[in-house]
């Protein structure tokens, strides 16, 4: 029987977003491939520190048992092979003996590896890559490596943070905000409250850790998740009443009316929180793992 990775969530990740690689990145922007290839081979042995979606990966991977695999870690990467090989033995040095398939294009485009993956996420470093992924319609997130790490407080639940509008859902109402100000936007989703709001890039993996989740394990872990937005009440009712056309629950709602969201992710402690308002991924990432989704009217000129 051939293999498959059908039934399964494929997360796919680049080397840096799953290890600390910082400092061998820093060769390799200075344009000085040889140094850099030449550190990875001294540092072979040398396993990686985690990086920031590190905790991500080793609870997902949680989900796996002997008679049931129903998670696949794949490292696509921008590496050469060579760095592959220190990838894979730092798996292994850190308890992750499964992350065993990977791509490494020696600076290639690595996203295009997405589709025969058939990933529900992917992420990476590299913004232009993130970008390209989200365009090709695969959710993705540039992680902000600056991110401080995973709390290790809930070993046995992976908790996922996500905005709604551009993330979860479509844009469509924020185009309204940017276009003609909050006192519109809150007529709008008065208006549309019955009407769900269309997909956004995200949708598909909240849709699959609702199949992980339904699925069950016999290994004791659960999936939390949050939705943390800028909306306010009244226009929090479309949004929930989108999620319940979904058939999909989420564990936590936070409807903050602009209220700086990095407090109230430092008390939920996600594995890993998506937006896509720089400001806000700037300001999770000191208290939480954080990635940049670049979706949206708020990404169509700089800010």
């Amino acid at each position: 029987m051939a293999v498959t990775l059908d039934n399964k969530l494929v997360v796919a990740i680049s080397s840096r977003a799953l290890f600390d690689f910082e400092e061998e990145n820093r060769l390799f922007e200075k344009g000085n491939d040889a140094a850099y290839v030449q550190l990875q081979r001294d540092r072979l042995d040398v396993p990686a520190r985690p990086g920031v979606a590190f905790s991500l990966v080793r609870k997902l991977l949680a989900f796996n048992s002997p008679g049931h695999q129903r998670v696949e870690v794949v490292v696509l990467s921008r590496n050469d092979p060579v760095s592959g090989m220190r990838v894979f033995r730092s798996a292994k040095a850190h308890g992750l003996p499964s992350v065993q398939r990977g791509v490494f294009t020696q600076g290639r485009d690595p996203f295009r590896y997405l589709r025969p993956l058939g990933a529900h996420l992917f992420l990476s470093a590299n913004g232009d890559d993130v970008r390209e992924a989200l365009h090709l319609g695969y959710p993705a997130a540039r992680v902000l490596t600056e991110s401080v790490q995973a709390s290790q407080a809930n070993p046995m639940e992976v908790r996922i943070a996500f905005d709604g509008d551009a993330v979860l859902f479509s844009d469509e109402a924020e185009q309204v905000f940017q276009a003609q100000g909050l006192a519109a936007f809150q007529q709008h989703e008065l208006d549309k409250a019955q009407q769900p709001l269309p997909d956004g890039p995200f949708k598909p993996l909240l849709a699959a850790l609702h199949r992980l989740q339904q699925a069950g394990t016999s290994e004791g872990m659960h999936i939390r998740t949050a939705l943390v937005t800028a909306r306010s009440a009244p226009a929090h009712e479309r949004a929930i009443q989108t999620l319940m056309s979904w058939n999909i629950a989420v564990d936590e709602a936070m409807f903050l009316g602009g209220l700086d969201k990095g407090g109230f992710l430092r008390e939920f402690e996600p594995d890993f929180f998506f937006d896509d308002q720089t400001g806000h991924v700037t300001s999770a990432a000191l208290h939480v793992p954080a990635g940049h989704v670049h979706s949206g009217i708020a990404n169509l000129s700089p800010r």
